[in-house]
């Protein structure tokens, strides 16, 4: 999945938005103005990369599945994983792993707000 394609796919979750709050090659993307997802875009140094929230059991079984999946990068290592964008791991992996993400964040947000969410997901 290129960086492209993830940010196209984030912002199609219910009332996603983006912003670059820490400056240029650096988009977040939120719910309710909440961080579900922080795409990092290549640069000499590294590959486009994703930080995404996780349930702590989850995000160490993906690290042991996936090389390039690692603890969060500057986040809470026990809550988010950083996910390298080099196609080692598959797309379909990659979506249910923004969704989780996205589902993480919601679940914590208002009943009203949860419920006018997923009726907007269907």
């Amino acid at each position: 999945m290129t960086p492209e394609e993830l940010s196209h796919f984030a912002l199609e979750l219910p009332g996603a938005t983006d912003d670059e709050a820490f400056g240029p090659g650096a988009t977040v993307f939120k719910i309710e103005g909440k961080v579900f997802a922080i795409l990092q875009d290549t640069t000499d140094e590294s590959p486009a990369q994703v930080t995404l929230k996780c349930e702590p059991g989850l995000a160490l079984h993906l690290r042991d599945q996936y090389a390039a999946v690692g603890p969060g990068y500057h986040v809470n290592k026990r809550h988010w994983n950083t996910v390298v964008l080099d196609s080692t791991v598959p797309e379909p992996e990659l979506r249910e792993m923004v969704e989780h993400s996205y589902d993480r964040v919601v679940s914590g947000l208002p009943k009203a707000v949860r419920e006018r969410l997923r009726l907007q997901r269907g």
